[in-house]
């Protein structure tokens, strides 16, 4: 197998029985997969990060017979295991995971932010990257993310880390997460009101436009 090997020869070669190359998988998506179930968990589930990302690779090496690409990329793939391993965890620890998330009111009016966006952040900058200021400002707007990522339901924030961390549009998200398209559209749409209303004035407002 050569360096710049997809991940889907990877795979097949894996399958085929060569161990050095699901060495090279783990090595390529290690670090994404791991902060995708660091986000995803949140603080409060913070002690079954590691047990969740072992067992991923763990069912990712047992399904390695059966496995086909169907279209998803691997990294999909391997956080559509992680959401499930997460949610079986969170269930196993007796929190309570609402899967059917659809942030309507009693009478069936669909979510609107409310209340005033947080308001405390440093003077932005004018072009970031260039001094002590901006290096505060963007670490705390980055800090300020993860905060509002943990007031997510769990639906909406894997939407969130889906499309965003791993760049999915919403017709792969809602195959990954096996969900209709539109309540994968609607769950996206949700995070990002709830995260701008969260961070104020700092996600930009283009940012809330979702598109499949």
């Amino acid at each position: 197998m050569q360096d710049d090997s997809s991940d889907d020869q990877l795979m097949r070669a894996f399958t085929a029985g060569d161990g050095r190359a699901f060495e090279r998988l783990y090595a390529r998506h290690e670090q994404a997969l791991y902060r995708f179930v660091r986000r995803l968990l949140g603080q409060a589930a913070a002690a079954q990060v590691d047990e969740v990302f072992q067992d991923t690779w763990l069912r990712a090496i047992e399904a390695r017979a059966s496995w086909q690409p169907q279209g998803a990329a691997f990294r999909t793939w391997l956080c559509t295991i992680a959401h499930h391993r997460a949610i079986d965890c969170l269930r196993k620890s007796g929190r309570e995971v609402a899967l059917d998330c659809d942030d309507e009111d009693r009478e069936g009016r669909p979510f609107e932010p409310a209340g005033t966006p947080w308001s405390g952040w440093p003077d932005a900058p004018a072009a970031p990257g260039g001094g002590a200021d901006d290096r505060l400002f963007w670490r705390r707007a980055g800090q300020r993310l993860l905060e509002c990522l943990e007031g997510l339901p769990l639906p909406q924030r894997v939407a969130f880390l889906l499309h965003h961390d791993d760049g999915l549009g919403v017709e792969e998200m809602a195959r990954a997460l096996e969900v209709g398209f539109e309540t994968a559209k609607t769950r996206l749409r949700y995070a990002m009101a709830k995260l701008r209303n969260c961070m104020g004035a700092y996600l930009p407002a283009a940012a809330d436009e979702v598109k499949a």
